[in-house]
């Protein structure tokens, strides 16, 4: 039986684990190698630890750490506080699809903060970092294509990767509910900032790879090395692995 995907964790709505799919030479990605989340500075000290995780990525803007504060710290734990440069969203205007918008978005996010991108890689790809969370805000956009290319680069389908992404949607309803339950004042965000349509990442992924050639070339151009690639695909692949319980 394989493990679950997502996490119920108090505090956090799109925690989950990116293992399970298919990847190169027939090989699957690992589980509990790398995981996704929203702002994990709300999940409690002992739930990290139970999980195993020796390393944070926090993909937050400065300013939001300092709004909101970092993931508590805990004995092994390594916090990378990684920030790709990107522009604000504005919506002032927007009469672009939904998918084109969020696909242009991270366009922009490639292209201006490939130094973070490369980096955020780069930890992951250390087989001594894992297990991994990576996060933002809402776990969707900024961690959405640091763990697309992720699964990209191993191999996984962009059919797979666009699913896996997508599953964000259901989380930022789950958000959207807590918001108002707790914060019925509070504005509910617009829908570039809640939505997580496939067709966006598909959308992306094809014009990176139109840009740079493929995904891998994409992240040479971020900084990453052949014995960097090599060794993502040597910790986060395994052939014939039973999940662990």
């Amino acid at each position: 039986m394989e493990p679950e995907r997502s996490y119920p964790l108090d505090g956090v709505f799109n925690f989950r684990d990116i293992g399970g799919y298919a990847g190169l030479d027939g090989r699957t990605v690992r589980w509990r190698r790398v995981f996704r989340s929203d702002s994990v500075h709300r999940v409690s000290v002992a739930k990290l630890p139970a999980l195993g995780v020796r390393t944070v990525i926090d993909l937050r803007r400065p300013r939001e750490v300092e709004r909101d504060g970092r993931v508590v710290d805990y004995p092994g734990l390594d916090y990378r506080h990684i920030h790709p440069e990107h522009p604000e969203w504005r919506l002032a205007g927007q009469d672009e699809a939904l998918e084109r918008f969020i696909a242009d978005r991270y366009r922009e996010l490639a292209e201006l903060g490939t130094t973070g991108i490369g980096a955020a890689l780069k930890v992951i790809a250390d087989p001594a970092s894992a297990p991994v969370v990576v996060h933002c805000v809402a776990g969707k956009d900024r961690t959405g294509v640091v763990c697309a290319l992720t699964l990209s680069l191993v191999g996984v389908s962009d059919d797979d990767v666009a699913a896996d992404y997508a599953l964000s949607t259901a989380a930022s309803e789950r958000f959207s509910a807590w918001l108002r339950e707790s914060l019925p004042s509070a504005e509910v965000p617009p829908a570039p900032f809640m939505s997580s349509p496939a067709a966006a990442m598909h959308l992306f992924l094809a014009e990176l790879r139109d840009q740079h050639g493929s995904i891998d070339g994409y992240a040479r151009h971020a900084g990453l090395t052949d014995d960097d690639l090599a060794a993502l695909r040597s910790h986060l692949l395994t052939e014939g692995e039973r999940p662990e319980a």
